[in-house]
């Protein structure tokens, strides 16, 4: 499985490399760049060769993630999303929807999953809205926030009550009448990852563009495409520590101060050292989570949100280090330290925020003790 996620890492090499200041600044991605990434199989690589997707474990999807989350978060953030809309389908959807749906994600097409309101963050039980089944119709309506790569999204994956009182995930192409999306401007981080809201106002659709586990309760429909979403960003964290000890040691060795390089000088080591100490225990964690997932182990979902919650972690406090050596080199708007900084913060926050993982990992302890 190395030759394909080799050509992998070369396309995003050659598309991305170089890219991501320019990009951070505009608060955009090319739609271009984003259709060749897919077509190219690296922003849902997992989906099976007969799908069209590389068909790569979550060990070597991993990697690649890490990669592109070393160039550039905000197409890392595009990367997750597409995942995720790709697992949801390969989870949930049935045959049909599988061979309609999956296609186009690994054919250039884009999508996002709409889980958060204005009012469901983290407590996702907060939900209102609402999917009614109106003959052989579906008819949404609600108000999502922050859905990751809605601006660019062909196909948006919302979830919301069902009719029945159980919940369920719906592929609404953006174009369908009574869809809005909002972009959100000027973001903290992943400013080009292209963050919006999403409107749905009395959004028509045929009854199966309803996925399959319509109907359950809403923490077994979405448990599963979350901890894709944990590790696919933890994975993204990894990157960040990469691109920063890169910089950071790059610049502590070059740059000089009181007639010898920085690197010389044990403060600025110390950080050299902790930023390396932080990459390779987000990288064990998540190598752990990895196995955990391609395994299917029992402890698979709290093994996502111990890699997320300590690479989110990892990467806040490294980035923070990093833009401490470079000190005034870094602190210039669109620098990889700069972004960095930014858009580890984010990392804290999406996907299920500190608190909210600490609370998970604490409930694990205790009925497990």
């Amino acid at each position: 499985m190395r030759e394909p996620l080799a050509e992998a890492i070369a396309l995003v090499t050659d598309l991305v490399a170089g890219r991501a200041e320019s990009w951070d600044r505009d608060g955009v991605l090319p739609r271009e760049l984003l259709r060749k990434l897919g077509a190219g199989g690296v922003l849902c690589a997992e989906v099976a060769p007969g799908h069209g997707g590389l068909g790569v474990r979550s060990q070597h999807n991993g990697e690649l993630t890490a990669h592109v989350g070393s160039l550039c978060s905000s197409v890392r953030s595009v990367m997750t999303s597409q995942g995720m809309a790709a697992w949801a389908v390969h989870r949930l959807g049935s045959a049909e929807q599988q061979t309609s749906y999956l296609p186009r994600l690994t054919g250039g097409d884009l999508a996002a999953v709409a889980f958060s309101e204005p009012h469901a963050g983290s407590d996702l039980s907060a939900m209102s809205t609402r999917i009614r089944v109106d003959g052989d119709s579906v008819v949404l309506d609600g108000h999502k926030v922050w859905v990751t790569a809605a601006h660019y999204a062909d196909l948006i994956l919302v979830v919301g009550r069902y009719h029945d009182g159980g919940a369920a995930i719906v592929a609404v192409p953006a174009s369908t009448p009574g869809v809005r999306v909002e972009r959100i401007a000027d973001p903290l981080g992943c400013r080009a990852a292209g963050h919006a809201d999403v409107h749905l106002d009395s959004v028509r659709l045929p009854a199966d563009s309803v996925l399959g586990g319509a109907g359950q309760s809403l923490p077994l429909l979405v448990t599963s495409v979350l901890a894709y979403g944990r590790i696919s960003v933890a994975w993204g964290c990894v990157g960040i520590l990469r691109g920063c000890l890169t910089v950071a040691a790059e610049h502590a060795r070059s740059r000089e101060q009181f007639g010898q390089p920085l690197v010389v000088h044990q403060l600025v080591s110390r950080h050299l050292a902790e930023l390396f100490v932080s990459e390779q225990v987000a990288t064990r964690v998540c190598e752990h989570a990895s196995r955990c997932w391609d395994s299917r182990a029992s402890d698979l979902v709290i093994a996502t949100v111990l890699a997320k919650h300590v690479s989110a972690g990892h990467a806040a406090r490294g980035a923070a280090s990093a833009v401490q050596v470079l000190a005034s080199a870094g602190a210039r708007d669109g620098h990889v330290v700069a972004r960095a900084y930014r858009d580890a913060k984010l990392m804290e926050i999406i996907e299920g925020s500190t608190e909210l993982c600490q609370l998970m990992v604490a409930r694990h302890v205790a009925s497990s003790s």
